[in-house]
């Protein structure tokens, strides 16, 4: 796990660009806020779009499988934060996903897998979304 933090960290100290990092935060919106309001689409956050949302049956660890589309016009990388949420709204895990050097108009498959355990009906969110060129 160190080895993959300091790598990303490598990567992004060692970026060539001249954009500056696209950041999109999203605040956790409750989840009756969530239902009723449309995803942000703008900027990097709007390149992002969870296609599944499940707890392994097996280690009851939760994971969201990502769509990465890169709209921007330069190849760029991506770190996902998605959280992962009870029908209460508590946070029960989180987790990142990364993709590198996707071409625009690319799409990438990610997978953010959570490591606890995970015993109800889960809701996951992308929280936040950082996009630069390659």
């Amino acid at each position: 796990m160190l080895i993959l933090i300091l790598i990303i960290v490598l990567v992004v100290a060692n970026t060539g660009s001249d954009d500056d990092p696209d950041r999109t935060p999203t605040r956790p919106p409750t989840a009756t806020a969530e239902r009723e309001r449309p995803q942000d689409e703008s900027g990097a956050r709007g390149d992002v779009r969870i296609t599944a949302c499940e707890v392994d049956s097996t280690t009851k660890w939760p994971s969201a499988t990502l769509l990465i589309t890169n709209r921007s016009s330069k190849p760029s990388n991506y770190i996902v934060q998605v959280e992962f949420v009870d029908a209460s709204d508590k946070r029960l895990d989180e987790a990142v996903a990364t993709s590198n050097v996707v071409a625009p108009g690319q799409r990438s498959e990610v997978t953010a897998q959570g490591l606890s355990q995970a015993t109800t009906k889960i809701t996951c969110r992308v929280t936040d979304v950082t996009r630069y060129a390659s």
